[in-house]
């Protein structure tokens, strides 16, 4: 990680896990996704149900691609030099 990547890092995770994961996880992956997978990729009918289950499918996707991402963030942080706290 480069000095300005630490800086960028040392106030993202200021913000805490939970909001890094809801923002850059659900809100920035998982509901685009939701959006194209249901809408835009689907032929046919789509009824109540199949936009449900998307809808909880791809939030839990979000999510964990989330998590995954603050890991990946926090190991390359604490690699290149930056604080455990």
């Amino acid at each position: 990680m480069k000095r300005e990547q630490l800086e960028t890092w040392r106030e993202t995770r200021k913000q805490g896990a939970l909001r890094y994961v809801l923002v850059r996880g659900v809100l920035s992956y998982g509901v685009p996704m939701f959006v194209v997978m249901t809408f835009l990729m689907r032929r046919g009918d789509i009824d109540a149900k199949f936009i449900a289950l998307s809808a909880v499918l791809w939030g839990l996707g979000g999510a964990v691609f989330g998590i995954a991402m603050w890991a990946v963030q926090e190991r390359l942080f604490r690699n290149a030099g930056g604080t455990s706290s």
